[in-house]
């Protein structure tokens, strides 16, 4: 009997810590709040192991992590052209992201995931298209 609760006690306790992960939505526009050339929201804060959806709203994007613009140890993604792709954000630290072909442009969105207050140091350093500095200087006001 004892055996029998403290299964059902075990089972209760990590149906509700998958249970606890959120599922957020970004939008791939055309032209969207903050312009032309964007994913909406440009800024979100999250918890670890919440998943984030990149839902291909109008043509010719696609969703995708930047290596230089991630914490260490944190596992890379890029979705196809035109396709939704998800997301599980399991290491703590800033996020960005971008549309590659729009890059340019501006297209991209910062990710907080977990308890960050303040840009890493060097974050925003390295090759980073005028456009798109200025969208994640934007974003980071969010922190």
């Amino acid at each position: 009997m004892f055996r029998m609760i403290a299964s059902g006690l075990a089972l209760s306790v990590a149906l509700t810590g998958a249970a606890a992960a959120e599922v957020f939505e970004v939008q791939q526009l055309n032209r969207g709040e903050a312009g032309t050339m964007v994913l909406e929201p440009g800024f979100l804060r999250i918890a670890v192991g919440d998943t984030v959806n990149f839902v291909a709203t109008d043509r010719s994007h696609n969703a995708e992590s930047i290596p230089e613009l991630m914490p260490e140890g944190a596992v890379e993604f890029s979705g196809k052209m035109n396709k939704d792709v998800s997301a599980t954000f399991d290491v703590p630290g800033l996020y960005g992201i971008r549309c590659k072909p729009h890059y340019a442009m501006g297209m991209v969105m910062t990710i907080a995931v977990g308890d960050i207050s303040e840009m890493p140091e060097g974050f925003l350093e390295g090759r980073i298209p005028k456009n798109a500095l200025k969208r994640f200087e934007d974003q980071l006001t969010g922190l």
